[in-house]
Parts: structure tokens; C-alpha cells; sequence
């Protein structure tokens, strides 16, 4: 049992601390630290990696006790990637923070700690009820950072955000409550036999709490009708807070693959969510579309772009195969890290156009218009799935793991027709910032180094992804295979075995 399995927790929520107690020092010790912090969890998130990619299976009882009765950490291909993928958009924000100058007050750099400490519990946990306790160690930071620099329009978007997801806490305690009282444990593993065996009288409890569950991991992801309060929530935070929010949709995907994806696939329960998600997953996507073609500001639209990304992917899990899920956690990466790089764009867009700010309407030509406008066409393309960027590649992994099932028709249909909305909105919105301009305004600020180091770190990340798209693709190809058949994820637990330290 190594102990790395728990740094990934301990190292975020440790540095958190220790910059609450540097609050009032200089902003380039805060800033030192805390990029220091990142880096080093990269690193450990790599060795994690590394490790699982040879498909061993790492099972961490904190307090030693025997499953399925103590709190334990399972380090499998899909936690640690997920770690991963939270670990490379930390970096970007943090960087791109470096140019600001009003954070000390706000704490911004604990804040984010603290959020990815909430984050990576989330990925780690091998039970239902520690699942919960992250989530709300994650939503408590995204309470501070959604307010982050104040504001009336963030004043507002907060309130809403903090009132549902406080909803979703409640709804959260009574689905586990539910499936607690029918079945006797919260460990996933263990859960994963003993609904089996569930007596037929009581299989209507488990589906309820599975469909509850699914709600409240539909609010975390923003699944039609869910996803209201992400537009505006994301619209209005600050530049590297709305890239971080990037992975908090990630979050309810990721729980809804872990906890329905593996307890809840099996028998009456399986046959209840798939009645669901194939239709909520095709109508997030069109409605996601219409309000990326619909919107006025730049942010805006990108924020509509998170959901029909969530409604895309919970397509590919209704699949439910071992092709669907590579093409998923593919596209999952791609989608996270470009969609926080162009968040941060959209910030740099934003302080070029003075009083326009991202509002798709003609303004000033930009300062950097060359250099701002190349970030904001690969991006574009990457985002709408155009050869030859990794975007591409996910969603031809989409279309073909779709081939032959039930609903392949509408899900081609949905993935090609909101691609094509979204190359109309973007190509609108990149002729009215770079063709459609009046005259240069001295006073637009440059972009400072640290901006377009965010903005390139995360872009550099996509990039990788299509260079090395062979080694990707055999990876994703055992994510895949092991996230749809978690037969090995259930054995390694059980074989977990409790040290014993007596003579």
C-alpha cells in the first residue's frame, strides 16, 4: 500500500493551508508557491499514471481497516487520468494569474488549492458516501472563487449557483441514504455485488436512488434541463476561475461513468437509465447548440459549448462499450483543456476591446490582433472537431464507437449538426472581433507574458495529443476496456488486504 496514492489529496490541501498563512506576503511567494505546488502534483499525477497504465490497480485503506468497512482510495487508468487532466488546467490558470494584481485579499491561489484538493477526492474515493464529502469540499471552493473580484453580475449568477448545487447536496444525502438502507454498504466495489442480489421487492428502491443519484450528478455535469445555471455561472466568474469550472462538469461525468457506469449497469436498474440518458443526452446537445448560435457574448458561448460537450459525452456512455469509452475520456481531455484555454482568451480578447469587452458586436481592432487571432482560430477548430487537431479525433472515435447501436442515426445526426452550428457561431464571432473593426485604440493593454503562458501551456497539451495520437489511442483503448468492464477495479479491492502491525 504506497502512500503516493493519498499525496494527490494531501499535497493540494497542505499548500492550501500554507498559503493562507502567507496571505500577506509578497504576490511572487504566493504565486511561487503555489505554481510550485502544481508542478509537483503534475509529477506525482505522472508516477500515478504511469503506474496504472500497466493495469495494477493501487487500493489505499486510510486507517487500515478491512474492505468493504473502512474509507479507501483506488488509484485504477481512470482516476489517475482524471487526476491528469485536472492537474495540466491547474497549471494553466495559476500561470495565467501571475499578471494579476488584486489578488491578495481574495486568497484566489488557496482557493484554487483547496478546489483541487475537493477535485482529485472526488477521483480518488473508492466509496458513495466519501464521493459526497469531496464534492462538498470542491463546492465550497467553487462558492469563494465563483465570487471571486466581486460584481454585481457574479453577485447574482453566485447566488443561483450556490442555491441549486445546495439542492443537489441534499438530493445527494437521500440517494445514498436510499441505496444505504436497501443494500447495507457504500463501498462501489462491494455495491457492484450486492445489488445483484438485491430481492425483486426491492429493486424499485435501487432505481430510485440510482435516478436520483443521476440527478444530482446531472446538475454537477449540467444535463438538460440542468445545465441553466452554467451559462451564466461560467459567463461571469473571472478568466482562470471559469477555466478551472472547465473540470467541474468532468466531475459529474466522471461519477455518473464510476457509480451508474458500474453499479447501476445491471438488470431492471440498467434498462431505467438507459430510457434516460439517450434522450437527455441528444436534446443537451441541440440545446446546448442553440445557445451557442443564440449568444451575444463571446464567454457566453463558450459556456454553451460546455454543454453540448457533457450532452456528447453522456451519448458515448449510454453506448456503454468498450470503444465508446475511449472515445469519451479522448474527447473529455480534448474538451477540457481547450475549452480553458480559450476561456482565458476570451479574457485577453475582452481587456483589448476597452468598453466592448467580449460582446460579438464591432469594436476597436485589437492590439495584437495577428497573435490573439491565430490562438483564437486553432482553438476554433479544435473546439468544432476540424482536422487535423485533436478535437477531430474525438469525434470520429464518437462516431465510430456509435456505429451499429440503437441510436447511432440521431447521435450522428446531433454530433454533425451542432458541430456545424458551432462553426457558424465562432466564424460569426471571429470575423466581428478580427475583420468587422473600427480603428485601433492606443489605450488597449498588451497581453502580458504570463497570460500567454496559460493560454500555450493548455494548448500545447491538445497539441500533444494529436502528435502522439498513436500512443493516446492505445492508451484510451485500456481506459476504455477497463472503465466498461470493471471486473479487475472489483478485484483488486477485494484482495485488498489490512497490514498487520502486531508481532
Amino acid at each position: 500500500m504506497s502512500h503516493l496514492a493519498i499525496a494527490p489529496i494531501l499535497l493540494p490541501g497542505f499548500t492550501a493551508i500554507v498559503l493562507i498563512f502567507l496571505a500577506r506576503s509578497s504576490l511572487k511567494i504566493t504565486r511561487g508557491v503555489s505554481l510550485i505546488s502544481a508542478v509537483a502534483l503534475l509529477n506525482i499525477v505522472i508516477s500515478l499514471l504511469q503506474q496504472s497504465a500497466t493495469g495494477s490497480i493501487e487500493v489505499y485503506s486510510l486507517g487500515n481497516w478491512d474492505v468493504p468497512f473502512g474509507i479507501i482510495l483506488v488509484v485504477d487508468t481512470l482516476s489517475s487520468f482524471m487526476l491528469l487532466v485536472n492537474a495540466v488546467l491547474v497549471i494553466g490558470a495559476i500561470l495565467f494569474t501571475f499578471h494579476w494584481n488584486d489578488e491578495r485579499a481574495d486568497n484566489l491561489q488557496a482557493l484554487i488549492h483547496f478546489l483541487v484538493m475537493g477535485v482529485n477526492g472526488a477521483f480518488l474515493t473508492g466509496d458513495i458516501f466519501n464521493l459526497f464529502v469531496f464534492f462538498e469540499v470542491m463546492l465550497i471552493a467553487s462558492y469563494a472563487l465563483m465570487l471571486h473580484g466581486g460584481g454585481k453580475e457574479r453577485a447574482k449568477a453566485g447566488l443561483h449557483y450556490v442555491l441549486i448545487n445546495l439542492v443537489g447536496s441534499s438530493l445527494f444525502i437521500l440517494g445514498v441514504g436510499m441505496l444505504y438502507g436497501v443494500v447495507g454498504s457504500l463501498n462501489m466495489a462491494d455495491l457492484t455485488q450486492k445489488i445483484a442480489q438485491v430481492p425483486a421487492e426491492d429493486m424499485p428502491l435501487v432505481t430510485a436512488s440510482a435516478l436520483i443519484l443521476l440527478l444530482v450528478f446531472g446538475i454537477k455535469a449540467a444535463i438538460l434541463p440542468l445545465y441553466f445555471w452554467l451559462p451564466k455561472a461560467y459567463g461571469s466568474a473571472s478568466a482562470p476561475v471559469a477555466a478551472l469550472f472547465a473540470i467541474m462538469t468532468k466531475v459529474g461525468i466522471y461519477s455518473i461513468v464510476r457509480v451508474h457506469g458500474m453499479i447501476f449497469w445491471q438488470g431492471e436498474t440498467m434498462a431505467t437509465l438507459q430510457q434516460w440518458i439517450w434522450p437527455l443526452a441528444i436534446a443537451t446537445m441541440v440545446l446546448g447548440a442553440i445557445g451557442v448560435i443564440g449568444a451575444r457574448r463571446l464567454r457566453m458561448q463558450l459556456a454553451y459549448t460546455v454543454v453540448v460537450s457533457v450532452g456528447t459525452m453522456l451519448g458515448a456512455f449510454a453506448i456503454h462499450s468498450a470503444e465508446s469509452m475511449q472515445a469519451l475520456f479522448y474527447y473529455l481531455a480534448h474538451s477540457t483543456w481547450i475549452t480553458g484555454a480559450l476561456f482565458l482568451l476570451a479574457d485577453v480578447i475582452a481587456k483589448q476591446r476597452g468598453g466592448m469587452h467580449d460582446s460579438i458586436v464591432r469594436g476597436p481592432q485589437l492590439k495584437q490582433y495577428r497573435s490573439i487571432g491565430v490562438f483564437f482560430f486553432l482553438g476554433a477548430i479544435a473546439l468544432i472537431g476540424m482536422p487535423p487537431l485533436s478535437g477531430f479525433f474525438g469525434k470520429v472515435l464518437l462516431l465510430n464507437a456509435a456505429s451499429g447501436v440503437p441510436g447511432q442515426a440521431a447521435y450522428w445526426a446531433a454530433i454533425l449538426v451542432v458541430s456545424l452550428i458551432t462553426l457558424i457561431a465562432l466564424g460569426r464571432a471571429g470575423s466581428t472581433f478580427f475583420w468587422r473593426v473600427n480603428e485601433p485604440k492606443g489605450s488597449a493593454v498588451a497581453v502580458p507574458k504570463s497570460a500567454w503562458l496559460g493560454i500555450g501551456f493548455l494548448f500545447l497539451m491538445t497539441f500533444l495529443m494529436v502528435i502522439f495520437a498513436e500512443q493516446s489511442l492505445v492508451f484510451f483503448a485500456h481506459l476504455g476496456e477497463q472503465v466498461a468492464n470493471p471486473a479487475a477495479y472489483i478485484d483488486a479491492v477485494f484482495s485488498f488486504e489490512a497490514v498487520n502491525h502486531e508481532n
